[in-house]
């Protein structure tokens, strides 16, 4: 018998399914992932969190600029945005403030 086999009959069902689940082949390896997937679920959380918080920011920007008789977007900032995630981020940084953007102030 493998070693590998003899490991799989040792398992637990319960084992075995994280272990599935995970796309892991080890219960240690299982647990590690399922701990960072819970990790990246808080970040996820927070990240849609400042999301909502910046589109709301955005939403009051806007305002006040049709208000003092302004266009409700400033494209020399959006580039400045664009530039400052391209930087960080490289290229798909650049993808994702277009995503941002667009998600604060609607299409153009």
């Amino acid at each position: 018998m493998t070693a590998t086999a003899a490991q799989t009959q040792t398992q637990t069902p319960a084992a075995t399914a994280t272990t599935t689940a995970s796309g892991a082949r080890t219960d240690e390896a299982a647990h590690v992932i399922t701990g960072a997937r819970e990790r990246i679920d808080a970040l996820d959380d927070r990240i849609i969190g400042l999301i909502q918080e910046r589109m709301a920011v955005s939403a009051v920007i806007q305002q006040t600029r049709i208000a003092s008789g302004g266009r409700r977007v400033n494209l020399s900032r959006e580039m400045e945005i664009l530039g400052h995630y391209r930087d960080a981020l490289g290229k798909p940084g650049t993808t994702l403030a277009m995503t941002l953007l667009e998600l604060c102030r609607g299409r153009v």
